[in-house]
């Protein structure tokens, strides 16, 4: 389980940076800069910067169809010289309203950002509360929606807080994945163990591999053990067909931490007319009996 916490703390950190990167402070100015992306997909880059005393603070980029930039003149923003240009980046939680000047396919200005009110009312009535500064931008960043709202309260899961929203948004967790989830027979107690979920990538599809295998209506913690581990159906079929059928989870994640296959099972038989217990090939394995 190291690997996976400390995955979890990088992504707390990515949080954060992208929290902070998203607030204005005092000053309502924001500074971007547009060029092309480096992909061949037509869309333009932006950077988003905050900054005091001609120090860089706060920073948040990322590419955007032109569609998205409201307004934008994409004639003039390639074209040669250069001239003035707007554009707006508009999003459920609020939106930034940016000008400036462009030519030569890169542009720069500065932006203001503004909350949504309707949205910010929705947060408020729902029990969340009300975004500081920096988490409306935060939320706008990421593009928090009121759908995810909604998919977590019809799963009837704890109040979330803006920060979880915005985790939740960053994994990419829809309201779809809460509903399949759900049809699984998966609802984690927590907002912060369906973070988890999809954190390890742990979605109805997979659970439905297990379920194929015989292991049905495992507890969520044991799933998380088992895809921390990297446990397949594959391999508890490989043990099924080496004479281990059914293997309780909590096993299977102790030989795959020891990294005990069924061809180190057959190997540890010695041509035995039955396979060794399992205690006996952890035994094995711990004390350099290796294949």
């Amino acid at each position: 389980m190291n690997r996976f916490l400390a995955f979890m703390l990088a992504l707390l950190f990515a949080s954060v940076t992208v929290s902070s990167a998203c607030a204005a402070a005092a000053s309502d100015a924001i500074d971007f800069n547009l060029q092309p992306s480096r992909g061949a997909d037509g869309k333009v880059h932006a950077n988003f910067r905050h900054g005091e005393n001609g120090k860089q603070e706060n920073n948040w980029s990322s590419s955007f169809m032109p569609s998205d930039l409201v307004g934008l003149d994409m004639a003039g923003f390639r074209g040669a010289g250069s001239r003035p240009l707007h554009f707006a980046l508009v999003r459920e939680a609020g939106r930034l309203d940016c000008t400036g000047t462009g030519g030569g396919s890169h542009a720069w200005g500065n932006c203001n950002y503004s909350e949504n009110p309707a949205f910010v009312q929705m947060l408020t009535s729902r029990g969340i509360g009300r975004p500081t500064r920096d988490q409306g931008m935060g939320l706008m960043a990421l593009n928090v929606r009121r759908d995810i709202v909604d998919a977590v309260a019809a799963a009837h899961y704890p109040t979330p807080t803006i920060d979880d929203l915005m985790a939740l948004t960053a994994l990419g967790v829809t309201g779809s994945y809460i509903n399949q989830m759900a049809q699984a027979g998966y609802r984690p107690k927590s907002i912060h163990a369906l973070i988890e979920f999809k954190a390890l990538g742990i979605d109805a599809a997979w659970i439905g591999g297990f379920v194929r295998a015989g292991y049905a209506g495992l507890p969520s913690d044991q799933l998380v053990q088992l895809k921390a581990m990297n446990i397949t159906p594959d391999y508890i079929a490989g043990f099924d067909r080496a004479g281990y059928r059914h293997l309780p989870a909590e096993t299977l994640v102790q030989l795959k931490a020891l990294d005990v296959t069924p061809e180190f099972a057959r190997w540890a038989a010695n041509g035995r007319s039955t396979m060794p217990p399992v205690d006996e090939l952890v035994q094995a394995k711990i004390f350099g009996r290796r294949r």
